[in-house]
């Protein structure tokens, strides 16, 4: 099982200071928590894609490249991709670099994105969400997969003997998470291609994750991937910490109260009593993460959001400690112990390699 954490990127005034940091600032300061993230021993650092303020990543194979020069052993991901918006074309290159670059240290999460207005600045119709979202993937897949591409669809140009340079590393495609917070639609696609479903569930109840996740594993084993139990499940959460919890609480509640995704709306005591969020000592959010498995089973990613709300660097940087030492160690012990037999670990560029590896060695020995 993979642990990480996952960024929006987002340029928020610290509410107990008043500062508010450049957007060069920010942008240095996610490097500096991705490296620390490698340095705790986390397994994976995501970043969102935006293209409107307060937020800065709008080119996120740009930071993770950077990154990936800096680092040796994380995987570096996207917490969304919008392929919506984005080019299914561009966004298959911009992964193939990454991937050489990375020494395929790099997966992909796909996602619709929840701005509405980026969609007319890329000249899309967010009322085509959905059918933007299955045409452009199934372009993106065959970029991956086939030498010459001779495509046409209703969003974009056609292509005619269109071939992807440079190629995905070892000729492995990069292992692609479908994410969404609301969308059976986004399940169901995940399920009909065997991919990863991630459930960034930060807003919803444990109800809600539930019956999405469901869905994907039940619909995974209808295409023929496997079992339900078998299918590729993430999950996102957020996190709060200090030793004490009471001091955890009375810390992060101006940070909480004026966060741009949830600030000024219910209060921090209603938002962790029904959602992921946990704020307070190490063993409460290990408690918690534990208790994700009651209601979507064995998964195989969690990442959590530490960094956003304004927190300075300082205490983003001190977040990572208590996961690198007192809480992801006690998950990766408690979740292994328990975990059913033949539940898949977490995709990787090696063990995708293996499969084709295997997969190649029985065509031939039936061959012959």
């Amino acid at each position: 099982m993979q642990f990480g954490i996952f960024t929006v990127g987002d340029v928020t005034t610290d509410p107990t200071t008043g500062h508010t940091p450049t957007e060069a600032e920010r942008i240095r300061a996610t490097v500096a928590i991705a490296r620390k993230a490698e340095e705790a021993g986390l397994d994976v650092f995501a970043t969102g894609e935006h293209h409107n303020p307060p937020f800065v990543p709008s080119s996120p194979t740009t930071l993770l490249a950077y990154i990936a020069a800096q680092t040796e052993r994380i995987i570096l991901s996207t917490s969304t991709t919008l392929i919506t918006t984005s080019d299914p074309v561009k966004i298959a290159e911009d992964f193939s670099v990454l991937q050489h670059l990375s020494g395929g240290r790099t997966d992909v999460m796909l996602g619709r994105g929840n701005t509405g207005p980026v969609y007319p600045w890329f000249g899309q119709d967010i009322r085509q969400a959905i059918p933007l979202t299955v045409e452009n993937y199934g372009l993106l897949r065959r970029l991956w997969r086939e030498e010459a591409v001779d495509w046409e669809g209703k969003f974009r140009s056609a292509l005619q003997g269109f071939t992807l340079a440079p190629r995905p590393l070892d000729d492995v495609p990069p292992f692609v998470w479908h994410a969404s917070i609301r969308t059976p639609e986004i399940a169901e696609l995940a399920a009909y291609f065997g991919d990863g479903f991630f459930a960034n569930h930060i807003f919803w109840p444990a109800s809600h994750t539930r019956q999405l996740v469901s869905l994907y594993r039940r619909r995974f084993a209808h295409y023929g991937h496997g079992t339900p139990e078998q299918a590729v499940v993430g999950l996102g959460g957020q996190v709060f910490m200090r030793p004490n919890s009471q001091d955890a609480v009375d810390e992060f509640r101006p940070y909480f109260d004026n966060a741009p995704v949830y600030g000024h709306g219910p209060s921090l005591e209603e938002f962790t009593r029904q959602t992921p969020l946990t704020v307070g000592s190490p063993a409460e959010v290990i408690e918690k993460t534990l208790g994700f498995r009651e209601y979507v089973g064995d998964y195989q990613r969690q990442l959590f959001l530490i960094d956003h709300a304004g927190l300075p660097l300082k205490t983003v940087l001190e977040q990572l400690d208590l996961l690198g030492e007192e809480v992801v160690p006690v998950l990766r012990r408690e979740f292994a112990r328990d975990r059913l037999p033949g539940t898949p670990a977490a995709p990787t560029h090696a063990s995708l390699l293996r499969a084709r590896e295997d997969a190649t060695d029985e065509g031939d020995a039936e061959a012959r």
